[in-house]
């Protein structure tokens, strides 16, 4: 026998349990296929005002096993939490980990004291794939047995990609254990990327607070203009990444983005302001119209 439950949210719409999420996949026709299924009938729970599920993820840290409780994440903090689908996967890490990762310094500003991805991964694969983003400014917890994403009505089946069982992508707001805000992407088919993103979070948490420049310089060794440029930024209190000539990139990549071959070379929210002479009158009309 099968056994079916529905529940009610606080707005009075029905959802199905994950038990029965689960009970309705092993339900098989006479042929000995699943029947088809619309990803709609998961009807994900918005859990806002609810507590985060008690689990304890085991973590890695200098070689040793480190088990980290719910409470040790949450209790008497302020937490972002993003979950997604999986490690080294594209738009998580093209999109999602690395904009969490660059705009974590603005949400700390403004009251946030921990930003965390979750994702149903082991402890070895979350911990190189952090090292590989860079993402030093966010705690990765595997979510290994997907107890979390399971306790959060966030545990999907993802068989047809060879995944198994995957979290969905979401995004909440954690003040002491209890969750304040949800971001659920939309239940349609594939992987949705529209409301968990770190811009719509940044926009709850802080409505006027204005995300950090997109800065890039091009620089080659031995160039004072260059030390020249990044001083300006350093003294302006902006970051940037720096691109060094025949490590990162070559004088054509440089020449077909610049139209120009000389260095320093810098781009600002995808505009091209140009050497530290450009740079320098572009920091002055910034400063007067902050004023």
């Amino acid at each position: 026998m099968i056994v079916i439950y529905y529940h009610m949210d606080k707005n009075k719409r029905f959802y199905l349990s994950p038990l029965s999420l689960h009970n309705l996949l092993r339900i098989q026709d006479l042929s000995g296929k699943r029947p088809p299924m619309n990803r709609r009938m998961m009807m994900f729970e918005n859990r806002e005002g609810q507590n985060v599920p008690q689990v304890v993820f085991h973590t890695r840290r200098d070689h040793e096993w480190v088990d980290v409780s719910t409470d040790e994440i949450f209790k008497g903090k302020t937490v972002v939490v993003f979950a997604l689908p999986g490690a080294f996967t594209p738009t998580c890490s093209s999109t999602h980990v690395p904009r969490y990762n660059q705009l974590a310094p603005v949400l700390k500003q403004n009251g946030v004291d921990e930003i965390v991805c979750v994702s149903v991964n082991d402890a070895f694969v979350m911990n190189e794939w952090k090292e590989e983003q860079k993402a030093h400014n966010i705690t990765f917890l595997p979510d290994g047995n997907g107890d979390f994403s399971r306790g959060m009505g966030m545990l999907v089946p993802k068989n047809d990609l060879g995944f198994g069982d995957r979290s969905w992508r979401y995004s909440m707001l954690v003040k002491d254990g209890i969750v304040e805000k949800m971001f659920i992407e939309p239940e349609v088919e594939g992987d949705p990327f529209e409301v968990s993103d770190a811009d719509t979070m940044l926009a709850h948490v802080a409505p006027n607070a204005s995300a950090p420049m997109d800065v890039t310089v091009f620089t080659r060794e031995g160039c004072p203009y260059c030390v020249r440029a990044k001083g300006m930024l350093h003294d302006a209190g902006i970051d940037f990444e720096e691109l060094v000539l025949n490590r990162d990139y070559s004088e054509a990549t440089l020449r077909a983005v610049s139209a120009t071959s000389s260095v320093p070379q810098v781009f600002i929210n995808g505009d091209l302001v140009g050497g530290s002479d450009s740079l320098e009158k572009y920091l002055e009309e910034m400063t007067q119209n902050a004023a």
